[in-house]
């Protein structure tokens, strides 16, 4: 896997651009029977992230999130309840040398999963897998897929905003 610098991700980083746009994203914290957690690793960056992505023109956040996590990981998810919401300024991601500066607007839900194997799409994911908790620690993971990971997991009860 080479990771490409097409996509650069800046949190809290006081040289990061402005933000152009403010995408508005999903992301699913699916945990399986055994307590682990599904996570895929991008092909651009090689990092590991939860799967989801960017909500399109008239789709609703669940369906984005079902149809995301099915296309990244190739699971059927049940939806469970909000996680968290995220929209710092301070996180922006830039795509491409010339490209937009994205602002996410992420909604993070919790999730399960349909019986089945988890695979990547090839595509974006190069790799998807259930991950014990224990094992997060030492992944490369972005810090706000990070936070948002924590908040989940350690306070699953709580709607997190940030």
């Amino acid at each position: 896997m080479t990771p490409s610098a097409t996509r650069v991700e800046y949190y809290r980083d006081p040289g990061a651009p402005m933000p152009t746009i403010i995408v508005p994203l999903v992301y699913a914290v699916v945990r399986d029977d055994a307590g682990q957690v599904l996570l895929v690793r991008r092909l651009d960056t090689g990092d590991w992230e939860l799967p989801g992505g960017r909500v399109d023109l008239g789709e609703s956040a669940v369906d984005a999130l079902k149809r995301e996590v099915a296309e990244e990981a190739g699971l059927e998810v049940e939806v469970q309840r909000i996680a968290g919401l995220y929209t710092d300024p301070a996180h922006v991601v830039c795509i491409g040398p010339d490209g937009e500066v994205r602002q996410p607007f992420a909604v993070c839900f919790h999730a399960t999963a349909r019986p089945g194997a988890p695979r990547p799409d090839r595509r974006e994911t190069g790799e998807a897998r259930w991950w014990p908790v224990h094992d997060l620690g030492g992944l490369p993971v972005q810090p706000a897929v990070r936070r948002r990971l924590r908040d989940a997991l350690l306070a699953p009860e709580r709607v997190h905003v940030g």
